[in-house]
């Protein structure tokens, strides 16, 4: 039985304080956020201790595992705490708000012997999970060209933090983060990003970004991801290969289909899972990260992974602020 502490009792912590409450092999008994009310009511519905002070959280101790839900750039503080005391760590993407502070969260989780999960939760998404596999499969025969998009309303945080570029990052560091390490999951390293965006706009409320990568195997990738849509959450995915296309439209009935060259194939419909399954994505991803720990296994998102993440959502950054193409050793 793994012990949880969930620091941050916004909308993640809320969503993983629900999802661990579900996992047989895992108890939530500690929330801690700064805003006392937020813990205690969160708290309360578990039956855990609520805290407002980190340090007294740490004081206290009686849990096996940290899971940090907190604004992006509090991040590293808190796994540095987390690693001091010897505790296992999930974080919520983006791991840190810069390529340093990620490879710093690494080292001090090296030398403390903790694991560190970045919580890139896409790869638990069905449907990103069929296309990883149709993909390795050579469904659509060799991978050439990709455009994904990913888009919302825009968030509304606690001190409305996601609107401070300097904290969050913007679209391009806390939501698209998402399909830059799905993307490196499916078509290996990043050699080169280019992209355009908002990022230092100034429109209120308003983020924007267009971001091209070229991995290292020659596949390029358009990742689109937009904070300025009315209405619900879309995303969307097509990949096409020497053999035919891959297309995914959260908005469409049919989650996934493959177009192939040859007309005597023509669309083919791929059978997933429901979305929204009946087992939460974030259930499955934290189900795995306590059953990791519980085995002394490495997750399958590794602390590496959420570095690699940041490393091109920075580089995204850069090329918006400079006008030009970033290339990545």
């Amino acid at each position: 039985m793994q012990r949880i502490a969930v620091i941050g009792a916004g909308t993640m912590g809320r969503v993983h304080s629900e999802a661990y409450s579900r996992i047989p092999n895992a108890e939530l008994v500690a929330v801690c956020d700064s805003h006392a009310e937020a813990a205690k009511e969160l708290a309360s519905k578990y039956g855990a201790a609520a805290y407002a002070d980190v340090g007294r959280l740490f004081e206290d101790g009686g849990f096996d595992i940290v899971d940090i839900c907190t604004p992006t750039n509090t991040h590293l503080d808190y796994i540095k705490l987390a690693a001091q005391a010897g505790k296992h760590i999930c974080c919520e993407k983006p791991l840190a708000r810069t390529t340093g502070q990620a490879m710093e969260a690494v080292r001090v989780c090296e030398e403390a012997d903790v694991t560190l999960f970045p919580a890139q939760v896409l790869r638990w998404f069905p449907e990103f999970r069929k296309l990883h596999d149709l993909i390795k499969s050579g469904a659509i025969g060799d991978p050439v060209e990709v455009r994904t998009s990913r888009c919302s309303a825009y968030p509304r945080g606690t001190d409305d933090w996601f609107a401070d570029m300097k904290r969050s990052g913007g679209v391009v560091l806390d939501m698209i983060i998402h399909d830059f390490d799905w993307l490196r999951w499916c078509f290996g390293k990043v050699r080169r990003v280019y992209a355009r965006g908002l990022y230092e706009s100034g429109i209120p409320h308003t983020d924007y970004a267009l971001v091209t990568l070229r991995f290292e195997g020659g596949v390029i990738a358009h990742v689109e991801g937009n904070w300025a849509k009315a209405g619900g959450f879309e995303t969307s995915v097509e990949v096409a290969g020497t053999k035919g296309l891959l297309s995914f439209a959260s908005k469409d009935s049919a989650p996934i289909t493959i177009e192939l060259k040859s007309k005597e194939e023509g669309k083919i419909g791929v059978t997933v899972p429901e979305s929204p399954t009946r087992e939460s994505p974030y259930y499955l991803e934290l189900k795995h990260f306590v059953n990791c720990i519980e085995e002394n296994r490495k997750p399958d998102v590794t602390a590496e992974d959420g570095m690699e993440a940041v490393r091109t959502g920075e580089a995204a950054l850069r090329s918006i602020s400079t006008g030009q193409p970033v290339a990545l050793a």
